[in-house]
């Protein structure tokens, strides 16, 4: 994949240890911190276009949009293979399964061994909501699914601006993600709301792969709505009458 370079490296010492560590593992070819600009996106779109990752469609009609398909075992939410791994088990809730934090590092971070190799991987930091608002929190996913950089692109702020605010504030969610072999046996979603983190490798459909999408808006922000003082909702219907 050719992309181009950007000069954005961060302040946030956290931050480059966390990204220095996962390059680590992972062992990708390339590095590439997404600055969330036109030039980049159009980049990856034509290189996703060539390589038959996306499809456009009637660009007259339909400008913009293109079709994806994902891999015939890759084709839903995998509930049975999504965990919060809280300390205690009761703080998982009623709804969700439950593995105790150090057991499922250990389980996931053996699959995420060596698993970008020959890929790029992607650092893009995002924010939920307004760039300004008090009310929006701050994420890093690092990736190496070039349809789920675009693709949060389009659901979050990304870039350079959320960047200069997770830099300022100090306080973000790691999201680590990795499409994997696609193999369904070597596929887990880890949820660890008391780090601020979540690892999903295996998968590249939907809030699988798109973490800030369900795994942060959801299950993370939850916890950190009942920490901070604020209501966290997913899916929320509002009825407003005179």
């Amino acid at each position: 994949q050719i992309i181009p370079e950007t000069n954005m490296t961060t302040t946030l010492s956290e931050l480059q240890e966390w990204v220095d560590s996962v390059a680590a593992r992972t062992q990708p070819d390339n590095i590439h911190w997404c600055d969330g600009g036109e030039t980049e996106n159009r980049s990856l779109i034509e290189d996703m276009c060539a390589s038959g990752v996306l499809s456009p469609l009637n660009q007259e009609n339909f400008p913009d949009c293109y079709l994806h398909l994902s891999d015939p075992s890759d084709v839903a939410r995998v509930e049975h293979l999504t965990f919060v791994c809280t300390s205690n088990q009761d703080d998982a809730g009623p709804n969700n399964n439950w593995m105790a934090p150090a057991d499922a590092h250990e389980k996931i971070d053996a699959l995420f061994d060596g698993a970008m190799k020959g890929r790029t991987m992607y650092v893009i930091p995002y924010c939920m909501g307004p760039i300004k608002s008090p009310y929006a929190r701050l994420g890093v996913e690092i990736t190496d699914s070039p349809y789920v950089v675009v693709n949060m692109r389009l659901m979050t702020r990304m870039g350079a601006d959320a960047l200069k605010r997770i830099e300022k504030e100090g306080v973000f969610v790691k999201g680590l993600h990795s499409t994997g072999d696609l193999d369904p046996e070597r596929r887990f979603i880890m949820h660890f709301p008391e780090e601020l983190s979540i690892k999903s490798i295996g998968s590249g459909y939907g809030g699988n792969a798109l973490l800030g999408k369900k795994c942060h808006a959801l299950r993370i922000a939850s916890y950190q709505a009942r920490k901070e003082g604020w209501l966290a909702e997913h899916m929320l219907i509002v009825g407003i009458e005179n």
